[in-house]
């Protein structure tokens, strides 16, 4: 059960030292952040259950498997109705090359960061799959030419 959690100056430097590597043992936490490591681990557990903490993931070069093109596609809805909405969502999350997906407030309904091998790639996922949805009325793709910066560390 998710339960409210006051996170103190520890606590903060537990979450930024594990956001940078989630492979430190406790025992190197500890170290880090000036605590024992009985103590970094109740409170690695009490973030858990807060909810503060989620999975823990290993992150992947997306060049190194085929995946280097990102494309940040912009989604106008047919209808804004609850069922087209959800219909909709239920697909974002059913298609592995979405990675990302936004509910977004001005002219675009949607806002969604996709991953291919190719342009070609992304044309069929396009073409044929995004734009075949029957909740898409329209949508607009930029590529990304370079990442400048990408991180999954929030600022604690």
């Amino acid at each position: 059960m998710k339960q409210d959690r006051t996170i103190d100056a520890i606590d903060r430097k537990i979450i930024t030292a594990l956001q940078q590597d989630a492979t430190l043992s406790h025992a190197q936490l500890a170290d880090r952040v000036g605590a024992s490591s009985a103590s970094c681990w109740r409170r690695i557990k009490a973030l858990e259950n807060a909810g503060i903490f989620a999975a823990t993931v290993r992150l992947v070069d997306p060049d190194k498997v085929g995946r280097g093109v990102n494309v940040m596609c912009n989604i106008r809805m047919r209808s804004h109705a609850m069922e087209a909405r959800s219909a909709f969502e239920q697909f974002v999350n059913s298609r592995p090359e979405i990675v990302q997906c936004f509910s977004m407030s001005g002219e675009w309904d949607y806002l969604l960061r996709v991953v291919v091998a190719d342009v070609t790639d992304y044309n069929r996922f396009l073409m044929m799959v995004l734009l075949g949805h029957p909740s898409v009325a329209a949508a607009a793709s930029h590529f990304a030419l370079s990442m400048t910066k990408s991180t999954t560390a929030l600022p604690v």
